[in-house]
């Protein structure tokens, strides 16, 4: 695959697993700065990891849960809550993730990530 099918094909999961609008606003908010970071999330993260056959996107969205949760990074978590929930998660599931979470990552990672979760639960299915 050459890099434009990688970004082609990346770009159709990421509107399929974070959803046009929020796809639609990061092209919006690109510019030279960040055009380079834009094309290689879109190709690298979305065009050759998330396309990959090893894994399908439900445990994909569980294992990108987890480890953002470990890390802190709340606001791709909530991004991925969401995203989640496109895959075919469940918001129980979702918490089942997170329980994980707290066994191996430490119980304030896994608090905090609750909280994270339960807001972007509380936000419209279709909002990224």
């Amino acid at each position: 695959m050459n890099d434009r099918e990688r970004h082609d094909a990346g770009m159709t999961v990421r509107r399929e697993v974070l959803g046009d609008a929020h796809v639609d606003r990061a092209i919006a908010g690109t510019d030279a700065f960040t055009a380079d970071f834009q094309d290689f999330i879109t190709r690298y993260a979305w065009g050759e990891v998330w396309t990959r056959p090893g894994l399908d996107r439900h445990v994909r969205s569980c294992v990108t849960l987890a480890v953002l949760a470990a890390l802190h990074h709340d606001e791709e978590l909530a991004l991925h809550v969401r995203a989640a929930l496109r895959n075919g998660l469940s918001p129980q599931e979702v918490a089942e993730v997170l329980l994980q979470v707290g066994v191996y990552a430490g119980v304030p990672a896994a608090n905090r990530a609750f909280r994270v979760a339960r807001e972007a639960l509380r936000q419209e299915p279709g909002e990224a």
